[in-house]
C-alpha cells in the first residue's frame, strides 16, 4: 500500500514495537501525546497554516523527525519500547493526514469508513463491514480531524451546528455529527469516492451485463432522460458516472451537486455546487437555485447528482423543455417508488400544484428509471430497468419493467411497452 508519508521515516505499523502489558501500552500512548505537543510547540506555525504545499510537506517531515528524535534522546529508555520512524509516522498522521483512518482511507478495497465513537471504527471493506482495532486516542482527537477535514470547504462544526457535510479533496463523502446530536461523543463517517471507475469495470464486477450497458450506452447517446434509483451505498453515484461517459464529446453538460462527485470525462463541462448558509443563517446557495439557474446557461444535458427536495420539479421541467438526456438519481426501492418519490419532491417545491399534473410532468420528463440494489454479501446491481408509459386508468405514472435481474442477468419481460424505448428497442 503507498504511503503519503516520507519513505524514509518507515513503516513501523504502530508505535509499539512489542506486544506490552496495559500499563506499559498507557505508558506509551502517554509519552506519544507528550512528544506530540512537543512537535506542535516547536513547529513554525506558518509551515502548518501552509500544510498542503508540497515542498511545506517536505520540511515538517524533516523537522518532525529531528524533533522526535530530540524528544527520544531526552530519555534513552525510550528506544527500547517506541520507535523513532513509528513515532514520527503517526505524528505525521496527525498533521499532514487524517489519523489513524489514514491507512484506510488509502486502501483501495476500503469503500466506507465509519467512526461511532473515538475508540469504535468500523470499515466496508469489499462489501463487508468489520470493527478495526484502529482507535483515536480520544473525543478531542476525533474532533480535531473532524475539524480539519470541514474547515478547508468552507464549512463549520460546533455546539451551534453540531452536524455538518463536507468532502475530502479526493471527493469523498463526509458526514459529521458531534455533542449534543451524538450522545456518545464525535461520529464520523467517510463514504470513500472511487476514481477511474469505467462502465468495462461495472460489467466485470458483475454489476450489470454487457448486453444491458449496450443497451443503456445507447439510450444515453440517444438522449433518453434518465433517473437512477437506489438505497443508501446501493451505488447510484458511480453508475451515473459510468452512464455520462456516453455523452457525445460535443455536448455542453452543466452539473449541480451538494458534494462534488460526479466525474465528466467531456471537455465541454460546467460544474456548480451548493453553498451551506453562513453564521448568520444567510447566503445558501440551494440544488433547486442552481437548477433554475442552469436554464439560463444553455446546457445541452442537465445533470443533477442527487433529487432530494423541491429542485426535483426544476429537473422535470428541464427535461421537458429541449435539454433532452439530463440524468438524476434519487433515493428509492423500486422503479414505482422513485416515480412517487418524484412526485412527493415536486410537492415539496411549493408550487401547490394539482397531483394528476405533477403526474403528467413525470409522465412526459422520465424516459427510463434505472433500479440499482445493493444485495447480500454487498455486491451492487442492476435489478431494472424501466420505462414510463404514461398514466394508468387511475391517472398514476404507469412504470413498466422492461429488464428484470434474474439469475445472474438481466432478462428482457414479455410487458408491453410504448413511447420512445419502444421504439429505440424495435431497431
Amino acid at each position: 500500500m503507498s504511503n503519503i508519508f516520507d519513505k524514509r521515516l518507515g513503516r513501523a505499523g504502530g508505535i509499539i514495537d512489542e506486544q506490552l502489558s496495559p500499563v506499559e501500552t498507557e505508558l506509551d500512548n502517554a509519552t506519544l501525546i507528550r512528544i506530540r505537543e512537543k512537535v506542535y510547540q516547536r513547529l513554525d506555525r506558518a509551515l502548518l497554516a501552509n500544510r498542503k504545499d508540497v515542498s511545506v510537506m517536505d520540511d515538517i517531515r524533516r523537522r518532525v523527525l529531528d524533533i522526535v528524535s530530540d524528544e527520544i534522546a531526552v530519555d534513552n529508555r525510550l528506544l527500547g519500547r517506541l520507535s523513532r520512524a513509528g513515532i514520527a509516522d503517526e505524528i505525521l498522521k496527525d498533521i499532514l493526514g487524517f489519523g489513524p483512518l489514514q491507512d484506510l482511507l488509502e486502501d483501495p478495497d476500503v469503500s466506507e469508513v465509519m467512526v461511532n465513537r473515538h475508540d469504535r471504527i468500523y470499515c466496508e471493506k469489499k462489501g463487508l463491514i468489520s470493527l478495526t482495532e484502529l482507535k483515536f486516542r480520544d473525543d478531542k482527537h476525533l474532533r480535531d480531524t473532524i475539524e480539519r477535514i470541514v474547515s478547508p470547504v468552507g464549512r463549520r462544526i460546533d455546539e451551534s451546528s453540531p452536524l455538518v457535510d463536507a468532502r475530502l479533496p479526493d471527493g469523498s463523502r463526509v458526514n459529521a455529527v458531534i455533542p449534543p446530536i451524538g450522545l456518545d461523543g464525535a461520529i464520523l463517517t467517510i463514504r470513500k469516492f472511487r476514481k477511474g471507475l469505467t462502465a468495462a469495470d461495472l460489467v466485470r464486477f458483475g454489476s450489470i451485463d454487457q448486453a444491458g450497458m449496450d443497451m443503456l450506452a445507447e439510450c444515453v447517446r440517444n438522449k433518453f432522460n434518465i433517473v437512477i434509483s437506489g438505497g443508501t451505498g446501493s451505488g447510484k453515484t458511480s453508475f451515473l458516472n459510468c452512464l455520462s461517459s456516453f455523452i457525445p464529446t460535443g455536448e455542453r453538460i452543466v452539473t449541480i451537486e451538494d458534494s462534488a462527485e460526479l466525474q465528466m470525462q467531456q471537455d465541454h463541462v460546467v460544474r456548480m455546487e451548493t453553498r451551506p448558509p453562513n453564521l448568520e443563517g444567510k447566503g445558501d446557495i440551494t440544488m433547486q437555485m442552481l437548477v433554475s439557474n442552469a436554464l439560463r446557461m444553455r446546457p445541452d444535458r442537465i445533470i443533477v447528482g442527487e433529487c432530494r427536495r423541491g429542485e426535483a420539479f426544476d429537473m422535470l421541467q428541464a427535461m421537458n423543455t429541449g435539454h433532452e438526456g439530463s440524468m438524476t438519481t434519487l433515493h428509492a426501492n423500486t422503479p414505482q417508488d422513485a416515480a412517487y418519490r418524484l412526485e412527493n419532491m415536486v410537492v415539496m417545491s411549493g408550487l401547490n400544484l394539482p397531483l394528476e399534473a405533477i403526474r403528467v410532468q413525470v409522465a412526459s420528463a422520465v424516459h427510463l428509471i434505472i433500479q440499482v440494489n445493493r444485495l447480500p454479501g454487498g455486491k451492487r446491481r442492476v435489478t431494472h430497468i424501466a420505462t414510463v408509459n404514461g398514466l394508468d386508468e387511475k391517472n398514476r405514472v404507469r412504470i413498466v419493467d422492461v429488464y428484470v435481474y434474474k439469475d445472474d442477468k438481466l432478462i428482457r419481460t414479455d410487458a408491453p411497452i410504448t413511447g420512445p424505448l419502444a421504439q429505440f428497442l424495435g431497431k
